[in-house]
């Protein structure tokens, strides 16, 4: 039972978690994301072996869980992504500005040793609700 004040949001759309975490917490008119790995919503699986294929799903995974928290990419206002190699920079940094293409949150890029399922990016996000 979460502490009062805080919703814990599952939507639809999104990956489930695969951990003892929730999908994103919602306090104070803030959204507080997971981090989101590309997989499939529904399978479960992993999509795309390219550090662009897999941002992308990231994306829409984390746009799905935002939508369900009552916000949305438009609405986020810091990401932090986390990237096994920072030569693959470019690569998300392409897939990014199309989906944040006029709205630009505040953002941290990490690299970190090894991600999650051996993925190569994971993306989490501060939004406000809308």
């Amino acid at each position: 039972m979460p502490a009062k004040g805080l919703r814990l949001v599952v939507a639809e759309g999104a990956p489930k978690a695969i951990g003892p975490y929730s999908q994103a917490v919602v306090v104070d008119g803030m959204v507080y994301t997971a981090g989101q790995i590309p997989l499939d919503p529904k399978s479960g699986e992993l999509v795309g072996k390219t550090t662009a294929e897999q941002a992308d799903q990231v994306l829409k995974n984390l746009a799905a869980i935002l939508k369900g928290a009552g916000s949305g990419l438009n609405l986020v206002i810091k990401t932090t992504v986390y990237l096994v190699d920072m030569a693959d920079f470019p690569a998300m940094n392409e897939v990014y500005a199309k989906h944040f293409a006029a709205h630009k949150p505040a953002r941290a890029t990490i690299q970190a040793a090894a991600l999650p399922r051996g993925v190569r990016v994971e993306i989490d996000a501060i939004a406000r609700v809308g």
